[in-house]
């Protein structure tokens, strides 16, 4: 499983259908996409400011991400960006590796 950081801004539209029905049930929602494609809602936080919604959640693999990703998007009440998150281990792993790299004009 993958870990992943969702941040999402509600449209005009969705913010009506928000309205209409509660946080908690929008939460249900998306917690029921989520299990559907094989994953789990770790955590899902409404938040003041910038960004309207925060969740982490788990799912198999980058394209189940992409999937979920464009059919929420495509349905014009979120606007949804997903973040994979990765682990210490997997940073002290990439740290240990050999990189090449040419500096531009060098």
């Amino acid at each position: 499983m993958a870990k992943f950081l969702l941040t999402a801004n509600y449209t005009q539209s969705g913010m009506q259908g928000l309205l209409q029905e509660g946080g908690s049930k929008r939460r249900e929602a998306l917690t029921q996409t989520i299990e559907g494609v094989g994953g789990s809602l770790e955590s899902f936080y409404y938040a003041v400011g910038d960004t309207d919604l925060f969740m982490i959640a788990d799912l198999p693999d980058q394209e189940t991400a992409v999937a979920v990703s464009m059919i929420i998007n495509s349905a014009g009440v979120l606007e949804l960006t997903f973040t994979e998150l990765i682990e210490p281990e997997s940073v002290d792993a990439a740290s240990r590796k050999t990189v090449t790299y040419r500096l531009p004009g060098s």
